[in-house]
């Protein structure tokens, strides 16, 4: 007879993050975890006392998903801050239950949009564009808050309808919602000479 598996909080998390992924939060509870992973109910209580601390946990593993796939922009001819935000809009695409998750569960940690800029997750993000368009920390959390927000419109659109998704229609809007977002930084501090035309 084989020897019983170990179920780890960490198999608990992925087994539950697959179920989010592919169903959607809604059919996340206990009997769904045990049933993935072929156990009793008991090892999910054990290192979760509620449904509600292990959608916590689930949280922060597709947050951490979500921003490792909005980074993996290559060598894009777009360019970093317009690839991140057409992977922002693909996501949503390609992952919609998880989309769903992030960003209509009420789960998030921080609850105003200066925490979630300073936030550990957007670290990574923030990085990537603050070296790609030269600006200053400051100059780009106001640039990419633009592009955010204009991509989480798109995002939410697509993933709550049956819309067609149009990259070159919505490259084009990402495009002008950059610039807009560029020149607004620019006038604010004019005179610093900075000219942003790297996207």
């Amino acid at each position: 007879m084989p020897p019983k598996v170990k179920i780890s909080k960490d198999m608990i998390i992925e087994a539950a993050f697959g179920i989010v992924r592919q169903a959607g939060a809604e059919n996340l509870n206990a009997r769904t975890v045990s049933q993935k992973l072929g156990c009793s109910t008991q090892p999910v209580m054990y290192h979760f006392a509620t449904i509600k601390d292990l959608k916590r946990a689930v949280y922060e593993r597709a947050d951490a998903f979500h921003t490792q796939y909005l980074l993996h922009v290559g060598q894009q001819r777009e360019g970093i801050l317009l690839g991140i935000g057409l992977n922002y809009i693909r996501f949503a695409i390609e992952e919609p239950h998880l989309f769903r998750f992030l960003f209509q569960s009420g789960l998030a940690a921080e609850s105003s949009l200066p925490e979630m800029m300073d936030s550990q997750q957007l670290r990574p993000v923030l990085s990537a564009m603050q070296e790609a368009m030269g600006l200053d920390a400051g100059q780009t959390k106001g640039v990419f808050l633009t592009i955010a927000l204009f991509a989480h419109g798109y995002a939410s659109i697509i993933a709550n309808n049956s819309l067609t998704y149009e990259e070159e229609v919505i490259a084009a809007h990402l495009e002008q919602a950059y610039r807009g977002a560029v020149l607004a930084v620019q006038e604010k501090e004019r005179g610093n000479g900075s000219d942003c035309n790297v996207i």
